[in-house]
């Protein structure tokens, strides 16, 4: 019994150390302006929510023209719909019309610190 015991708590130490050591890397991956190449061509069946980024493109295109008339710079946008509908194809074609880099992650790669 003090075998397991012993066993566990190593355990638990190690598992430990690893939350401490992970910290800081990401798992995000970056598409850069250079490779990614999806426009609003490549996304089909959205034609609402393409006008309705189709602002934000021309904001990242030329945001000192939007400046110059009061505008201010989007913190973001958030897109909801059930998976498989083409969220991420929009977002990676906002990329590429505005050419920007694209920066993918995971929902379940965020780890709450509280």
């Amino acid at each position: 019994i003090a075998a397991l015991i012993y066993f566990f708590l190593i355990r638990q130490i190690r598992m430990a150390g690893k939350g401490a050591l992970s910290f800081g890397k990401s798992k995000a991956r970056m598409l850069s302006k250079e490779k990614n190449r999806t426009t609003f061509k490549d996304v089909a069946g959205v034609d609402e929510a393409k006008e309705e980024v189709s602002e934000l493109v021309e904001f990242l295109k030329d945001p000192k023209k939007f400046q110059k008339l009061g505008g201010r710079i989007p913190k973001g946008i958030l897109m909801i719909g059930s998976p498989g509908t083409g969220k991420t194809l929009l977002a990676k074609a906002i990329a590429g019309e505005a050419d920007a880099s694209f920066f993918s992650i995971s929902g379940s790669d965020f780890v709450e610190m509280f």
